[in-house]
């Protein structure tokens, strides 16, 4: 039960709502609103309503739906495997865990399908995952089978010593032969399922090295190193530089076509190293260039 201040007369239900209860959103309040779930004075009112002062306000908040994950037994490129952790070699096209618009297929269905006790691991549905890569980007995850692993794997993360290596097919030729992009990313200020560079203090800081192994007339191939994992950062920073990864719509060209069919961006994880969690030794995988993007990289060859 709350009492509405008399400092507080006109006030939007939902506004003074949200001030106050800061664990629910907006928008959940005004669900709850338009459910009869909140009274003012013992009656149901709209959202917009505007208090007098003095009201007494009940709300009821039922119970979260719980989170599930069903297995699916989808086949997974197993890279790596013990009774403590796990790493694949993601395709392109799977998305990593459950979001908007994909509640199957997922990476995280078929590691639960995979490794049963990745169920209490971590999130719902987010079994073991303690990094993830984009839906068009293919290449190696790592995967924590068990709590201390999964706690150990995220601290290794936080501290930037698990080594993260990408190949990238960039537009344009890059003129340095290595260099470091130091650029904080946030979210996008206008498009908010796109992420941006932004100013200091308005985005997190993000670190990515890069090299070049082969240039063409229009494109350059590069060896990329994570520094921090930021949502989309390869990508972002990529683009920055004029040099968006081939097949990238969102933060790349939509008008330039790829030489070849991708199914997917130009970019795969080649190589991760980590500590084992238990073993203390370092594990390190590699994953095959897969044939997309070799297809991509014959084109370019033939017509270099």
């Amino acid at each position: 039960m709350l009492t509405v201040e008399p400092a507080s007369a006109g006030a939007r239900l939902d506004r003074w709502l949200s001030e106050r209860l800061t664990g629910l959103s907006r928008a959940r309040l005004q669900a709850l609103i338009r459910g009869g779930l909140v009274r003012v004075d013992g009656m149901v009112l709209k959202a917009a309503h505007r208090l007098r002062g003095g009201e007494r306000v009940e709300i009821e908040v039922p119970p979260a739906a719980e989170e599930t994950l069903a297995p699916e037994s989808v086949p997974l490129a197993v890279v790596y495997e013990d009774d403590h952790v796990l790493v694949v070699d993601k395709p392109a096209g799977m998305v990593v865990h459950p979001g908007a618009g994909r509640s199957s297929g997922t990476l995280a269905a078929a590691i639960l399908a995979h490794a049963p006790t990745t169920a209490g691991v971590g999130g719902p549905r987010r079994p073991g995952i303690v990094h993830r890569l984009d839906k068009d980007t293919s290449g190696l995850l790592v995967v924590a089978k068990t709590p201390r692993a999964y706690d150990d794997l995220v601290e290794q993360l936080a501290a930037r010593t698990v080594t993260r290596r990408y190949l990238a097919v960039v537009h344009g030729r890059v003129r340095a032969n290595d260099a470091v992009v130091d650029a904080p990313i946030g979210r996008h200020p206008s498009n908010r399922v796109k992420m941006a560079i932004r100013p200091a203090g308005r985005g997190k800081r993000a670190v990515t090295r890069y090299r070049v192994l082969e240039r063409f007339a229009h494109f350059t191939v590069l060896e990329v190193r994570l520094e921090t994992g930021r949502t989309h950062q390869i990508r972002v920073h990529l683009a920055s530089l004029d040099h968006p990864v081939v097949g990238d719509e969102v933060y790349g060209r939509p008008r330039s076509r790829p030489p070849v069919e991708l199914g997917g961006y130009a970019l795969h994880a080649t190589t991760l190293a980590f500590v084992h969690p238990v073993l203390r030794k370092v594990i390190e995988c590699t994953a095959p260039i897969p044939q997309r993007i070799e297809r991509l990289l014959l084109q370019l060859r033939d017509g270099a």
